[in-house]
C-alpha cells in the first residue's frame, strides 16, 4: 500500500504519471518520444529551419529586448539559440532530447557560436545548472506541451531564473480559426491521460496565466514564406512579457 503524496512535488509527479502512456513529451519518460522526433534531420518539420523566430527578429530590432543574458526553453535544433548568441547575449539552451541537442550542438560548431546546451528537465535544473537571473527567457514551442498541472512549475522557474525587469517572450499553439492544437478544457487532458498534441489558448488565458507579468505584446505569428531569413507560422501566439524591476 502507498501513501507517499506529502508535497505539492509529489502531486505533480503522480499526475506526471497519468501521461507517460502516450510518452507526453515534457517528462523525462517523454524524451526517447523526442529523440525519434529529431532523429531524422531530413523531415519535412516547419521548426526544423535554421531560422529564428520572427517575432524575436523583431523584439531585437524594435529595441524591445536588449542583449543579456538568456535561457532558451524547449531549444530543439537550436535555431534561436544560434540567433540570440550571434547577437551577444549569453546564452544557456535547454531539452529532454539528446537528439535535439546534440544537432544544436553540430549547428553551434559550425557557426562558431558559444551557447552553452543542457540536456534534462528545465524544472529539475532549474534548482542546479540554470540558475540565472535571464534577462530574457525564450520559449519557442515548449510551454503548449506541458499538461495543465505544470503551469505551477513553470510559474515557478519564471519565479526563481528570470531577472527583475526580465523579458519572458514565448509562442504557443493558437486556438481558434486557422490555429492548432487542443481546445479542451484542462481536465479532459486528466480524463484522456494525453495532452492530444498539445494544448491552444486564447489571448485571455496566456493573459491570466502570466498575469503577474506585464504584457508588451500579444499578437498572432506571422506567416513568412520558404524564401524568408525568418521562421514565421501563423497558427501560433507569440507573446511578451516582463518582470517588474521591483519583483
Amino acid at each position: 500500500m502507498d501513501r507517499n503524496i506529502r508535497t505539492v512535488d509529489d502531486v505533480l509527479r503522480l499526475l506526471d504519471g497519468l501521461f507517460t502512456r502516450e510518452a507526453d513529451r515534457w517528462t523525462a519518460d517523454g524524451s526517447s518520444w523526442w529523440d525519434s522526433f529529431y532523429a531524422d534531420r531530413t523531415k519535412p518539420v516547419p521548426f526544423f529551419v535554421a531560422k529564428p523566430d520572427e517575432n524575436l527578429v523583431s523584439y531585437l530590432d524594435r529595441g524591445l529586448i536588449a542583449p543579456g543574458r538568456a535561457l532558451d526553453l524547449g531549444c530543439g535544433p537550436g535555431r534561436n539559440a544560434l540567433h540570440l548568441a550571434s547577437l551577444g547575449f549569453e546564452v544557456d539552451a535547454v531539452d529532454l532530447s539528446r537528439a535535439a541537442i546534440t544537432w544544436a550542438e553540430d549547428r553551434a560548431r559550425e557557426a562558431g557560436a558559444d551557447v552553452r546546451f543542457h540536456c534534462g528537465d528545465a524544472f529539475i535544473l532549474a534548482a542546479t545548472e540554470l540558475t540565472g537571473p535571464y534577462d530574457l527567457i525564450y520559449d519557442s514551442g515548449c510551454f503548449h506541451h506541458l499538461p495543465p498541472h505544470r503551469r505551477i512549475s513553470y510559474l515557478a522557474l519564471l519565479d526563481r531564473c528570470l531577472a527583475p525587469g526580465g523579458h519572458l517572450a514565448l509562442t504557443c499553439f493558437a486556438a481558434g480559426e486557422t490555429g492548432m492544437g487542443s481546445e479542451l478544457p484542462d481536465v479532459s487532458f486528466y480524463d484522456r491521460a494525453g495532452l492530444q498534441g498539445g494544448l491552444a489558448y486564447t489571448p485571455e488565458s496566456l493573459r491570466w496565466i502570466f498575469s503577474d507579468l506585464t504584457e508588451i505584446e500579444l499578437r498572432r505569428m506571422h506567416d513568412e514564406p520558404p524564401e524568408s531569413p525568418r521562421f514565421g507560422e501563423p497558427f501560433l501566439w507569440t507573446a511578451l512579457f516582463r518582470r517588474t524591476a521591483e519583483s
